[in-house]
This record gives C-alpha cells, structure tokens and sequence, in this order.
C-alpha cells in the first residue's frame, strides 16, 4: 500500500491565509495534544507571518509561544517557513543574524524549518541550510513555484538538484498562489523524484479551485508528503481540507497514518473559533470564495487576505479587483520574480500605488527599487532597460550575493536593544522586528511604557 504524509497547517499558513495570522496562542493549546495523537507527519505553527502578528497585533512573544506548543507536542514534528536570507523579516540581514536565528529556532523547539527564497536565488539559502544542519534541524528547501515562460518543468528540476547538492534534506514545491495545474505538478514531483533520492513535499493553495486534483495527481507520482488545513481554516486562499484529502486518499488505497475521529475533535474546536473571528469581521468571506482568476494573476492566498484587509481598513476595498489586475503586470515589468514574501508584499504595493496615483512608477517605495538594484537578488528574468530607468534611474545593479555586502550585525542589535532584552531570543525579535520588539519587551519591563505622560501622573497620583 502506497503512503502519503500529512503536514498540518492551520496553526500557520491556514490563519494566515485567512485571517492575517490573528489567531492567538490561546486558541491553539487546548487542542494540541489532540493534534499530537491525530497521526500528522507535522504541524507548521511558526515562521512566516507568525513573528510579526504576536509581536504586532496580539502582545505575545513568539519564541514563548513556539516553547508553549513544544511542551505540548511530544510526538509530531514542528515546523517553521523561513526565508531565507530574509529570516521573517523583508530584507537580507547578515549571516551572523541569520546563523543565530535558526540555531535558536531548532533549540526552542524546531524539527524542521522550510527555507525558500522569494526569486529562487540559491545563494540566499546557503548560509540558512548550513546553519539548520550544523544545530541538527532538518532542512527542507522550498522551490517558490511559479508560471511564466521563463518558469518550466526543466527550470523546476534543476533548481531541484541545485538545493540537493546545497545539503537539502528535502524537497517541497510550494505553489502559494494555488497556480500548479493537475498535469504540471505530476510531471514535476515524477521527475523530481527520478533525479533527486530526497522525500518530496507539495504545498498548495486552494485559491483557485484545483488543489485536490493537483494533490491526487502528485500523490500518483510519488510525493512523500502534502500539506493541508483542518476543515476549519481550509479552502479559498488556505489549503484543501485535512480530512476530506485524507478520505479521499485513503479510499484510492493510501495509507495516510490519520484518525479521522481526532482529525473531527480538531475540526470542533476550530470551528467556533473560525466563527468568532468572522464574527469579528476578521475573516473576510471574499477569501473563501473560488477564484479561477488566480491562475491568471498568479496571487498567493496570504498576500489576497492581507491586500484585501490592508485596503478595507483604508476605505479602498472597492480597488481591490483594479490592484489584482495590475498585479501581474508589474510582476512582468520586474522579472516576474514568484510572488511570494516578501516579494509579493511589494509587486502588491507597487500595484496598489499605480492605481491609486493613476500614474504607473509615479510612485516607487524604497524596497522595489532595492529588488531592481539587485538587492534582493537575482530576478528570474532580466529587468527591461526602461522599466530600471523609469525605477532607479542611472543607479548602478549589484551582481553578487546580496548578504556579501552586510558586515556581521549582531553586536549592533544587542547594544540596541540591551536595556530590554533578556536574552539572545530577545535580541533576535529586536534583530528581524525592531519597532514591534522594542515596543513588546518595553511594555514586558515597564507598565508604563507605552501610557501617554499624563495618564502616567495620575495612576501615579491614585
């Protein structure tokens, strides 16, 4: 009997798709030991968006909450999506910060951490892959999955074999925008299979209404492993769910490891939650719904949730149809890199800032003109003259690593941060998020760090 493995993503990439990563820690305990005895190969509960919503939005420390779920979970990998060069942030830190956050990431707890990299530039993975396998962590490489021209099979395979030989552990295709199609992702999991001997994971969106049939296809190639939300966090920019690919598998003569009973008691404590945060108006319906035209727009499910939250809280949720269609124009202008983090946050706000000032590049923020500059990267394709021209003006491109040009920063960042900080953990969240962080651990050493002076005099007065 053929087996498929399971990756649990609801803890992570299925809140985050569909409601911008607000899911506290305390939504998620009670149920963990559930999720340990469901049969999962893993969970993914941290990396991504998770750092910058805890400190952001819901005044926790991160690294508790990764120690929280570790003590829970004895059986079942955890594990985390991490950027690469970029860690959870949106820029290259030097490799000393990047060495020391995925060392202090499998100590607290981390099996495994998927390191990709936003334009499929290797040399933004080496010093990640090095450091994960140097603290005993497994290390698994991500190919941000995309379409273009440029964007082939044969491309897909190499890239493959380029990760391998860097030290991969394994594999994962990770389509965020739900674009890899049934025929595709069979021809590419088989001869990524044929090439590499490494386990094979696919991660898809269900965006655009065809990620079952992707993972059945995939699943007849040979994939080790597919990632999947529980029922309650699944569908529209999340992922298929947990138990209906599971039966669905299992009725075809996998053997998935799953019990469907656990995989209920998960569904039912997950289900009020979803309906409280819909009831809050945190969860959009617009990001449930099926969207063929995803396969055109090449649009992640996290990038759709949070675009359309980010124009929502600014009175412009009416632009959100003219944004998505500027989207893969821009992406064209700029190499079509795989719009992924943070390279989807930023074709997203280019987008957004051509339609609002009606005038395409009237506007450019900083960090498109860094990407163009080659700060981020090689792009997939090379950028048009004129569209650099228009960007940077006579600015000069980089060619090398980007990282080559960081000396070590890690010093720095604790001479910063000293007067708060209590541990290298600490420094580290200072490090990728310096505002939030300071902010966090102010309030954590003083309770009236971040109270108007006023308001201080008289609790004091009281």
């Amino acid at each position: 009997m053929p087996k498929i493995k399971f990756m649990e993503t609801v803890l992570r990439d299925g809140q985050q798709s569909l409601i911008a990563t607000r899911m506290p820690t305390s939504d998620m305990v009670p149920i963990l030991k559930t999720m340990d005895e469901a049969g999962y190969y893993a969970l993914e509960m941290w990396g991504g968006a998770t750092f910058d919503a805890c400190l952001r939005f819901l005044n926790e420390d991160p690294w508790e909450r990764l120690r929280t779920i570790r003590k829970e979970i004895k059986n079942t990998k955890l594990q985390m999506l991490l950027r690469g060069q970029n860690l959870l942030g949106y820029k290259n830190y030097a490799d000393d910060v990047v060495a020391e956050f995925v060392k202090k990431s499998v100590e607290n707890g981390i099996d495994i951490v998927r390191i990709f990299d936003a334009l499929n530039d290797t040399r933004n993975l080496k010093t990640s892959i090095e450091a994960c396998k140097k603290a005993g962590g497994h290390c698994q490489t991500a190919i941000s999955y995309t379409t273009s021209d440029f964007h082939t099979v044969d491309y897909f395979v190499n890239l493959a074999k380029e990760m391998a030989n860097l030290g991969a552990d394994s594999i994962c295709i990770k389509d965020m925008a739900g674009v890899l199609v049934p025929q595709t992702g069979f021809e590419l999991v088989s001869r990524i299979k044929d090439v590499i001997d490494l386990p094979v994971d696919v991660h898809v969106h269900a965006t655009s209404g065809i990620s079952e049939m992707t993972y059945l296809k995939v699943a007849e190639a040979g994939a080790d492993i597919i990632d999947t939300a529980i029922s309650s966090f699944a569908g529209g920019t999340s992922q298929p769910a947990t138990e209906s690919v599971a039966i669905a598998l299992a009725g075809l003569g996998y053997e998935t490891g799953l019990d469907q009973l656990k995989l209920e008691k998960i569904a039912d404590h997950f289900n009020p939650v979803r309906d409280r945060f819909r009831n809050e108006g945190k969860l959009n319906p617009k990001v449930k719904d099926v969207e063929p035209k995803t396969l055109l727009y090449k649009v992640p499910g996290g990038m759709l949730s949070n675009l359309l939250s980010q124009l929502s809280e600014q009175g412009l949720a009416d632009k959100y149809d003219d944004v998505l269609a500027e989207v893969p124009k821009v992406r064209a202008d700029l190499g079509y890199p795989p719009l992924v983090t943070p390279l989807s946050q930023m074709v997203g706000t280019q987008a957004l800032m051509n339609v609002i000032s009606g005038q395409r590049y009237k506007l450019v923020p900083t960090e498109i003109k860094d990407y163009v500059k080659g700060l981020y990267g090689k792009p997939p394709v090379a950028i048009d003259e004129k569209i650099k021209q228009k960007i940077i003006g006579t600015e000069k491109v980089i060619t090398i690593r980007p990282a080559d040009l960081l000396a070590p920063q890690l010093p720095g960042f604790e001479a910063e941060i000293k007067a708060y900080a209590h541990s290298m953990e600490d420094v580290l969240s200072y490090a990728v998020f310096p505002q939030q962080t300071k902010d966090f651990l102010g309030r954590r050493e003083d309770p009236f760090y971040d109270v108007p002076l006023q308001k201080v005099s008289v609790q004091l007065e009281i």
